[in-house]
């Protein structure tokens, strides 16, 4: 997988910048419906990584699910880093 980071980084990035704009312009989930919906994306997520790292999925489609999992996990990342960003900068 990290043959797959150093050939797609430039993904990668514009993963982790749109999800720390978009992550800026939503906030942090508040309420109830929001975190779920942001715990069952982290759960995804997670399902995916595993899913990639065990090596179940061959050839192709094996590239395309590691590749999900590099993408999402960075854009998750950035809508972390966006959104806790908003909060402390708003003091809401």
């Amino acid at each position: 997988m990290l043959i797959l980071a150093s050939a797609a980084w430039p993904g990668l990035l514009a993963a982790l910048v749109i999800g720390t704009a978009t992550g800026f312009w939503a906030g942090p989930p508040a309420g109830r419906g929001p975190r779920l919906a942001a715990g069952f994306l982290a759960l995804l997520a997670v399902a995916t990584i595993a899913t990639a790292l065990a090596g179940v999925v061959p050839g192709r489609e094996g590239f395309w699910v590691e590749s999900a999992a590099l993408m999402l996990t960075a854009y998750l990342a950035g809508c972390g880093l966006g959104g806790f960003g908003k909060e402390r900068r708003t003091g809401s």
